[in-house]
């Protein structure tokens, strides 16, 4: 592999990490006028639309012919947790709770999975991997310390909570269907979306009606859609086909604290020292849960 490839493809998932970041500061921006749910739902109904053209090729329209309706369950099933639930989830923890609290929790999910997969997948965890969830704890403690659950904290934490279980689940029936290799990649994204961004939608219009949006606010949904979703995944799926998957975590472990940067510097939002530390200690933690012993070949 050459040196430049390499290097390319580091910086190629540093931008994608950046736009990721950036999702927290456009959606906490957006919420303020849209609410949360309608919001989750047109974000990825756009991003939806934004995908049609690439399965205009025969070879994607044969393959969503060809689907079984067991694989369409699946399809449906991950649609429903990952993006009607987890999303929805996140988008009303960003209505409740702080960016970078929000994103500290998301990163409890590699724990969550790891447990789960002893069970559901038989993927026992190493002992580097268990290490690094203790080390996750400590800093989620150091975070949260003393907990206080007062008014809409309380809120946005237990709505969160769910969220994280609602990810972590996702992950299992995301790794489930695609360690098959029965369907594409493009195709599990694209009718999974398809599914949970419609149930957000129609969940969202029934809940606050349909929405007035001013042009703020569709450029919001659009950069959110193209740039930050349908461009983004898309890339960050090229990185992979070059960097490590212990590469990738680390990298996209940097979220965490370009989160709290452009939360400090575009919302206000400061941390004090101690919850700096919890953030650095699981950051580092939630880095090595997602680390994979090599597999020989």
């Amino acid at each position: 592999m050459k040196k430049s490839s390499h290097i390319k493809a580091i910086l190629q998932a540093l931008l994608v990490t950046f736009l990721w970041s950036t999702s927290f500061i456009i959606i906490k921006k957006g919420l303020v006028e849209i609410p949360p749910i309608t919001f989750a739902g047109l974000r990825y109904m756009l991003a939806f639309f934004f995908f049609i053209p690439f399965f205009l090729k025969k070879k994607y329209i044969t393959e969503l012919k060809q689907l079984t309706k067991t694989q369409w369950k699946k399809l449906i099933l991950l649609g429903l947790v990952f993006y009607t639930f987890t999303q929805g989830c996140m988008f009303l923890g960003l209505y409740f709770l702080p960016s970078v609290t929000v994103s500290l929790m998301l990163n409890f999910t590699p724990i969550i999975v790891a447990i789960m997969g002893i069970w559901l997948l038989s993927e026992k965890p190493s002992l580097l991997q268990w290490s690094g969830a203790v080390l996750f704890i400590e800093g989620i403690i150091t975070y949260f310390f003393p907990v206080d659950l007062a008014g809409s904290r309380g809120i946005g934490l237990t709505i969160m909570g769910i969220g994280i279980l609602a990810n972590a689940l996702s992950a299992v029936i995301g790794r489930s269907v695609n360690r098959s290799r029965n369907i594409s990649p493009m195709v599990v994204t694209f009718v999974s979306m398809g599914v949970g961004a419609f149930l957000l939608v129609i969940i969202g219009f029934a809940k606050d009606g349909i929405p007035l949006l001013n042009l703020r606010n569709w450029l919001f949904l659009l950069w959110l859609a193209g740039i930050n979703t349908a461009f983004a995944f898309t890339l960050w799926n090229v990185t992979l086909r070059t960097l490590t998957a212990m590469k990738s975590s680390i990298i996209n472990g940097t979220m965490l604290i370009q989160i709290a940067i452009l939360a400090w510097v575009f919302l206000g939002e400061s941390i004090t020292l101690q919850e700096g530390t919890g953030m650095l200690i699981a950051a580092v933690g939630a880095v090595l849960v997602q680390v994979k012993r090599k597999i020989k070949n």
